[in-house]
């Protein structure tokens, strides 16, 4: 399938849904007499392994389901068992919490420099079959715990910033700018270099090995975009195809599957966006309306692709959310809306996802939910 030939939410894309070509499931569903069906979308959260702790934290702030991870007692086993993905829930049932995602414990959003078993993004075996082979039995446990869907990256940058700024009040924000970035020359990774076609090689040896499985079990894998995108020449030797809205595009249509979507980061997508704001609405509804949007980090920014401040609060960056809510409720999202990457205040002490800014972020989401959910 060649990606150039995939539709664009910008340009033409844009006129196509304004006069009216797009097809009709490319639109948003309405009931009749131009109504919006009930808004679906949930509160949500996501963090590391839980424990009573962070149960109890997420469960004070009445978040409505979490994404978060069972303790492996063997820390060369890649996967986690259907016992130890009951300890998770016993301790969430207890707290009165719903686990609806749990994360791999591969395919993190590491640098690839740094991740532990970086066989299936170097693509190298044996490991890549050994990891693979292990990603396959935490979709098994998955379903044999009734968890639906597997959060999962694609990535080997992980996630890149170029600084810190100074944000609201005492918080620290990270900003991205790909000149400033590329002027100081970093080095290669140990992956060396990976062109387009090599990365797609990858992700599709990935997929042909597991979409099936997910289809034989019914959990849905959801995969994040690479965070941020960049240029076509690539960034540290690695052209990262999974950071623009065509190479989404490509990758949900490989292996066309339910089971087989993204977990939507808006922040990320938003980053791959010239104008965010005026183009996130269009990115929402072709996903949303291909079922593809298994999961959404509900995040801002503040500039557009290759230049931005991100991991801002969501009530100050340039997407305007309640425009967004509308577009997740006019597809018929049903899934959770995460708070991601929330200010942190330097020499806060807090566990990973519980900083105290998260407070702040559930409490803006919950409102502009129960503020949508009145209009009729």
């Amino acid at each position: 399938m060649d990606r150039r030939k995939f539709f664009s939410v910008t340009g033409a894309g844009a006129a196509a849904v304004a006069a009216g070509s797009v097809p009709a499931a490319d639109a948003a569903p309405r009931k009749a007499g131009g109504k919006l069906p009930p808004l679906k979308a949930r509160l949500g959260h996501q963090f590391g392994a839980l424990t009573d702790r962070t149960a109890a934290w997420v469960a004070r702030f009445g978040v409505d389901a979490i994404c978060t991870s069972p303790k492996i007692a063997d820390p060369t086993r890649l996967y986690p068992t259907a016992d130890e993905m009951k300890v998770m829930l016993d301790i969430a049932d207890k707290h009165k919490v719903k686990v609806e995602l749990v994360d791999s414990v591969l395919l993190t959003s590491s640098l690839i420099d740094r991740e532990k078993n970086p066989g299936i993004m170097l693509g190298k075996e044996p490991e890549r079959s050994r990891e693979i082979e292990a990603f396959q039995n935490h979709i098994r446990t998955c379903a044999a715990t009734g968890i639906r869907t597997l959060k999962y990256n694609m990535s080997i940058l992980g996630v890149v910033r170029s600084e810190e700024v100074p944000g609201r009040g005492d918080t620290v924000y990270n900003k991205w700018n790909f000149k400033d970035a590329q002027a100081k020359n970093p080095p290669l990774t140990k992956a060396g270099i990976v062109n387009e076609d090599a990365f797609w090689e990858r992700i599709h040896y990935f997929l042909d090995h597991v979409v099936p499985v997910a289809n034989e079990y019914k959990v849905r894998i959801a995969c994040h975009p690479n965070d941020p995108g960049m240029p076509p020449e690539g960034y540290r030797g690695i052209h990262t195809v999974l950071g623009t809205i065509d190479g989404l595009k490509q990758f949900v249509s490989y292996k066309e599957s339910p089971y087989h979507g993204l977990n939507f980061c808006q922040g990320t997508v938003s980053e791959d966006l010239e104008n965010p704001n005026a183009e996130i609405g269009d990115v929402i509804r072709w996903f949303g309306s291909r079922k593809k949007i298994f999961n959404v980090h509900f995040r801002n920014i503040r500039g557009h692709r290759s230049d931005f401040v991100a991991e801002m609060f969501p009530d100050e960056g340039d997407v305007d959310f309640v425009k967004a809510l509308k577009v997740y409720r006019e597809v018929g999202y049903e899934d959770l809306l995460m708070p991601d990457h929330a200010p942190k205040v330097v020499g806060e002490n807090a566990e990973w996802g519980t900083n105290e800014n998260f407070a702040f972020e559930f409490g803006y989401i919950r409102g502009l939910i129960q503020a949508e959910q009145h209009v009729v």
